[in-house]
């Protein structure tokens, strides 16, 4: 674990670096915060990836499933990790610079890196990112490598977000939700969801598929990278036959903290639909395994803020809205109460950096599954010593 600065309460600014599982490029934000309640949302930003450089990463994922110690870095992952860093670098720099932020105003930076191997029922977890190289190239301390800790307490390693996901359901208004819990989902690769009520410690989960297996769809049928605003699955016919072999799987009857790796969900249930069929099918199965989270509360949510970019399918959009008005609730978009859908879980590294050099816990028991609230992150000084 890296060297603590103290519990001290004072705000400090970040930088929030997330490449999420559908690795499409590097979301950044910068937040001003205390890691507690003050939270001071500022400007966010996204580098893409050029499609022959995400075909690169999941080429490699391969290369991934031989690790058997999270240090371990075989075949081309090596090489990987140094590239993926420097363009982490080149984007923090674009992004000051841009901005006209002096660099020297930072005071650390929250690097996620780049998953490649999650597998909570191994405890291991491996993201690339070599926070060390980051905050020499930077010039500015990096805490990276937030997941592990939780894992040695016995948690799942994820999801990570939903401390800033308890911050900032404590800003909206309660009349919001009617007073009932508030969801805050992010559909990424994999979607995961923030469960929030009144007097409890949040609670959270990977739910499914997000993204990543309409993304695998159009690609494998059609040679795009993405499903562009759902317009492919707005041509298609839900399959429930097939919706209903996805919702057996044995994933959605586990109850507890549970977390899922990129691969754990294939094409194999859709792979005799035709393309538009394929896309809507996947789509409700997004909007499905994300509604079947409001079964571990009392109540269901009355307010759902969806985020990430699977939000921008309006398919996946209109079910997860129909499914939540049919719980009592309204799924909207995270920009109508004031939040950006886009930088949320950049803003959420940033945000717990600062909870990590504070020591305050980055999970609990009813986030990750871990022993007791543990914090987390390994400390890189921009002097290239890690402590």
């Amino acid at each position: 674990m890296g060297e603590r600065t103290g519990d001290e309460a004072r705000v400090r600014r970040a930088i929030g670096l997330m490449s999420g599982t559908s690795m499409d490029g590097i979301d950044l934000a910068l937040v001003e915060t205390d890691g507690d309640a003050v939270v001071k949302r500022g400007p966010g930003g996204f580098q893409s990836y050029e499609a022959s450089f995400r075909a690169e990463i999941e080429s490699c994922l391969g290369d991934a499933k031989a690790i058997t110690v999270r240090q371990e870095r075989p075949g081309r992952l090596k090489a990987l990790e140094a590239e993926i860093t420097r363009r982490h670098a080149s984007a923090v720099r674009a992004f000051l610079d841009t901005r006209a932020i002096e660099p020297s105003s930072v005071d650390v930076i929250g690097f996620h890196g780049q998953t490649v191997l999650h597998r909570p029922d191994r405890g291991l977890t491996v993201q690339l990112g070599d926070g060390v190289a980051l905050a020499r190239e930077t010039g500015t301390t990096v805490v990276y490598d937030m997941r592990a800790n939780d894992m040695a307490h016995g948690g799942q390693g994820a999801p990570l977000v939903p401390a800033y996901h308890a911050a900032m359901a404590a800003t909206l208004p309660r009349e919001l939700s009617a007073g009932k819990p508030v969801a805050f989902v992010n559909i990424g690769g994999i979607s995961n969801v923030t469960l929030i009520e009144s007097g409890r410690d949040p609670v959270a989960f990977d739910t499914g598929p997000g993204n990543a297996l309409i993304d695998q769809w159009v690609q494998a049928r059609a040679g795009i990278g993405f499903d562009d605003g759902g317009s492919i699955a707005s041509e298609g016919t839900v399959v429930g036959s097939v919706v209903a072999r996805y919702m057996a799987n044995d994933y959605f009857a586990r109850t507890g903290p549970k977390s899922l790796d990129r691969g754990d969900f294939t094409l194999a249930e859709v792979e005799r639909l035709d393309l538009s069929d394929g896309a809507r099918t996947l789509a409700r199965v997004t909007a499905e395994a994300i509604l079947k989270a409001s079964d571990v509360l009392r109540t269901p949510p009355g307010l759902w803020i969806i985020c990430g970019g699977g939000r921008r399918n309006r398919v996946v959009m209109a079910d997860l809205s129909a499914g939540a008005a049919r719980l009592g609730g309204r799924a909207i978009l995270a920009e109508e109460v004031g939040l950006d859908g886009d930088s949320m879980e950049a803003e959420a590294w940033a945000y717990l950096a600062v909870r990590s050099l504070r020591g305050l816990p980055l999970t609990w028991p009813t986030t990750t599954g871990c022993r007791e609230p543990v914090t987390g992150g390994v400390v890189a000084l921009p002097d290239n010593a890690s402590t």
